[in-house]
């Protein structure tokens, strides 16, 4: 059983982009993400894994509501947060607060 040159060709590029999408994720493991969901609130913590659902694991998350007069409260620490896909409105690299260190080195 032979393959189509066209075949072949839509075959590598689909693995050029699995593998490229595979790196950019993998430079952003332990980077602080801010994620935006669709009842209005912010999450901001470190991005340690997703699946094919698009949802998000986040750890030392911190929860971040708006008031009514559109002022931001203090955040609720939440921890380890699994982020469901469907509920994600915006997904950001939070530059603004600075680096936490989920994991250890050895």
């Amino acid at each position: 059983m032979s393959t189509s040159p066209l075949l072949g060709s839509i075959h590598t590029d689909l693995n050029k982009e699995i593998l490229d999408g595979k790196a950019k994720l993998r430079k952003w493991l332990n980077m602080n993400f801010r994620i935006e969901m669709t009842d209005g609130r912010i999450l901001i913590g470190v991005f340690l894994c997703t699946d094919r659902d698009a949802n998000v694991i986040l750890g030392a998350c911190s929860e971040y509501l708006k008031s009514s007069e559109g002022e931001t409260e203090e955040p609720r620490v939440l921890g380890l947060v699994m982020v469901p896909g469907r509920h994600i409105v915006s997904i950001q690299i939070d530059d603004t607060t600075p680096p936490q260190k989920y994991y250890y080195e050895e």
